[in-house]
């Protein structure tokens, strides 16, 4: 799993980004995706952020990708709570 941390200045480079990353995982805050996939999937994102988008960013944009393991511990509050994934409600 990746989380990808973003704040882009620009609306439309902004706005492109989102919607690029919201093909592969959802967002957990405004500026915030989770992306659970295949390692294949998490290098190809990785890779865009690199070769598509980075050429983009201006001095003030800053993204940060955690590449997090399965043993990595996620404790959820408040509405976060509804999307842990070991709740099924029938």
């Amino acid at each position: 799993m990746i989380l990808v941390s973003y704040d882009i200045s620009d609306d439309k480079l902004r706005t492109k980004f989102s919607k690029y990353l919201s093909k592969y995982g959802f967002r957990l805050q405004y500026s915030i995706f989770q992306i659970k996939n295949s390692k294949r999937i998490l290098d190809i994102v990785s890779s865009d952020i690199k070769n598509k988008f980075e050429k983009h960013f201006g001095q003030t944009d800053s993204i940060i990708v955690f590449r997090l393991s399965e043993q990595c511990k996620i404790t959820r509050y408040g509405y976060a709570k509804n999307d842990d994934e070991d709740l099924i409600i029938i």
